[in-house]
C-alpha cells in the first residue's frame, strides 16, 4: 500500500505543491485568515440572538443600534475578500518569479498591476447595436449601477471574485515578468532614486497588462459573456463535487493519503479548497446549508489534528501501558487541543506505520461523514464565522454555527466516533509496544 501511494500519489502531489501557482494560492490563503476571523466574529455578534432569542431585548436596546457601524468591519474583510486573495497572490508569484528566474521583478508593482487587472474584470458589460456599453439594470431582484453588480456591497469584490481575482493576478504578473525579461521597459539613470525607478519600469507593463485584459474582457462581451462567468463554469462545477458526500470522502482520503507518506496533505490539499470553502461559507450566512465550509475541517473532522487524534491522544496519555506511548501522549496532549499532532503523526510515528494506517484513514472519514450530515439534513446549522483553526473541541464549532449548542455536541460525537475507530489499534499497537519493552528490559536484565 505505501509503494502504491508513494508512486501514484505522493509523487505527483509532491511535484504539484511545488508549483508556482499552488504555493501563491496557499500564501494567499494563510493571509487571509486574520481577514476571515475578524468579519465572521462582527457577523456572530450581529445574529447571536437568533439562537438566544432571551438576547434580543438587550442587543435591540445596544449593539443592534450600532450594527451599521460594526457591519462594515465583516463587509470590509468577508466583502471584499477577492481583492486580498488577489494582492497577496500576486505579491508571493513574483517574489517566486524573482527569486528563481532572477528577473529584476518587484513584488509590490507586481501585486498592484494585479488588483488592476482585476478590477478591470468587475463592471458588467453588454454588446448592443454593435456598441459596448456598461449594464445598467435597477429591478427587484437586481441592482446594477455603470456595470456595478451590487450586493452587500460591490458583489464581484467577495468570495465569488476569488478565482477571478487568482487568475488575472496570474495574467498579471506573467505579462509584467516577460516585459522585463523581454526589457520592454523604460530604464532610468542609477542616479534616479529607486521609487521613481520601478515607476518607470512598470510603465509599458501596465500598458500591455491594460490592453491583455481589453481584449480579453472585449472578446468575451462580444460572445455575450464576461471572465467571471466563464470562469464559474468549471469552478461551480468543481464547487459541486465538494458538496456531495463522496467528495468530502475522497477529500480526506487524499489528505490523509498524503499524510500517511510524509507529505503535509493539508496544506496541499486545503491549499486548493480554501477559496471553495470561504466561498460556501459566505452562502451559508445567506441561508445555505453547506457542510463544507469555513473551518468545518478542524471544527468537526480532524479534532486534535490530522487523522482526528484527540480521543487517542487523551487515552494513551493517561491509559497506555507501554512506556513510550504514555510519555508521547502527555507529551502531545497540549497540543493536541489545540488541532496541532505532528508529535503523534512523526513521534508515534503514524508515517509509513502499516499498523495505525487505516484507523487514520477511517477516523477522519467516520468523523467527516457524520457532521456532513448532520448538517446536510438540517439538524445541525452550517459554519457561517470562520473561528482560528486552533479552536478546542466544540468551541470552534459552537461561534463557527453561530452559537448553534448543538454544533458543540455534534463536535464532541466526532470526536468520540472518531476515537472508537482508532481504539482497537491503539490497543493493539500498545499491547506490540508493551511486549517490545518487556523483551528488551528482560534482556539488559540478563
Amino acid at each position: 500500500m505505501f509503494n502504491f501511494l508513494q508512486k501514484y500519489l505522493m509523487g505527483p502531489m509532491g511535484k504539484v505543491a511545488q508549483f508556482k501557482v499552488v504555493r501563491a494560492v496557499m500564501a494567499a490563503g494563510m493571509a487571509s485568515i486574520p481577514f476571515t476571523i475578524v468579519g465572521s466574529m462582527f457577523l456572530v455578534l450581529n445574529i447571536l440572538p437568533l439562537p438566544f432569542p432571551a438576547l434580543e431585548g438587550l442587543f435591540n436596546a445596544t449593539f443592534f443600534k450600532i450594527s451599521d457601524l460594526y457591519m462594515i468591519a465583516n463587509t470590509m474583510t468577508m466583502g471584499i475578500l477577492s481583492v486580498y486573495f488577489a494582492i497577496v497572490f500576486a505579491y508571493e508569484l513574483t517574489s517566486i518569479e524573482r527569486d528563481e528566474q532572477e528577473v529584476d521583478v518587484n513584488p509590490l508593482t507586481g501585486a498592484l498591476l494585479s488588483v488592476f487587472a482585476f478590477f478591470m474584470c468587475i463592471p458588467e458589460l453588454v454588446m448592443s447595436d454593435g456598441k459596448i456599453t456598461l449594464l445598467r439594470s435597477i429591478t427587484e431582484s437586481e441592482t446594477v449601477v455603470n456595470g456595478i453588480r451590487m450586493g452587500g456591497f460591490v458583489d464581484r469584490l467577495g468570495t465569488s471574485g476569488i478565482f477571478t481575482g487568482i487568475i488575472m493576478s496570474f495574467i498579471a504578473v506573467e505579462l509584467y515578468v516577460l516585459c522585463v525579461k523581454k526589457k520592454w521597459v523604460i530604464k532610468m539613470p542609477e542616479v534616479v532614486p529607486p521609487g521613481v525607478s520601478r515607476s518607470f519600469t512598470a510603465l509599458i507593463p501596465t500598458f500591455v497588462i491594460a490592453f491583455a485584459v481589453m481584449i480579453i474582457n472585449g472578446t468575451l462581451v462580444a460572445l455575450g459573456t464576461d471572465i467571471f462567468k466563464i470562469i464559474s463554469i468549471p469552478f461551480s462545477f468543481v464547487t459541486n463535487i465538494t458538496n456531495t458526500w463522496l467528495g468530502v470522502m475522497v477529500i480526506y482520503f487524499l489528505i490523509h493519503a498524503l499524510w500517511i507518506v510524509g507529505i503535509h496533505g493539508a496544506n496541499i490539499i486545503t491549499s486548493f479548497l480554501t477559496p471553495i470553502v470561504l466561498a460556501n461559507m459566505a452562502a451559508n450566512a445567506n441561508g445555505a446549508a453547506i457542510p463544507l465550509a469555513g473551518e468545518f475541517n478542524n471544527a468537526y473532522v480532524t479534532v486534535g489534528g490530522s487523522g482526528a487524534t484527540l480521543g487517542l491522544v487523551i487515552f494513551i496519555a493517561f491509559l497506555a501501558k507501554s512506556d513510550q506511548l504514555r510519555v508521547l501522549g502527555k507529551a502531545s496532549l497540549v497540543p493536541g487541543l489545540f488541532n496541532i499532532n505532528e508529535p503523534i503523526i512523526f513521534g508515534m510515528p503514524i508515517v509509513y506505520n502499516p499498523y495505525l494506517a487505516i484507523p487514520f484513514f477511517l477516523a477522519p472519514m467516520a468523523s467527516a461523514s457524520l457532521a456532513y450530515f448532520a448538517i446536510k439534513l438540517e439538524i445541525v446549522k452550517p459554519v457561517i464565522a470562520q473561528m482560528p483553526w486552533p479552536s478546542p473541541v466544540g468551541i470552534g464549532a459552537f461561534i463557527g454555527s453561530g452559537g448553534d449548542w448543538k454544533a458543540a455536541v455534534l463536535a464532541i460525537l466526532c470526536a468520540v466516533l472518531a476515537f472508537a475507530i482508532w481504539f482497537p489499534f491503539i490497543k493493539f499497537y500498545d499491547s506490540k509496544l508493551l511486549k517490545e519493552e518487556q523483551e528488551k528490559a528482560a534482556e539488559l536484565a540478563a
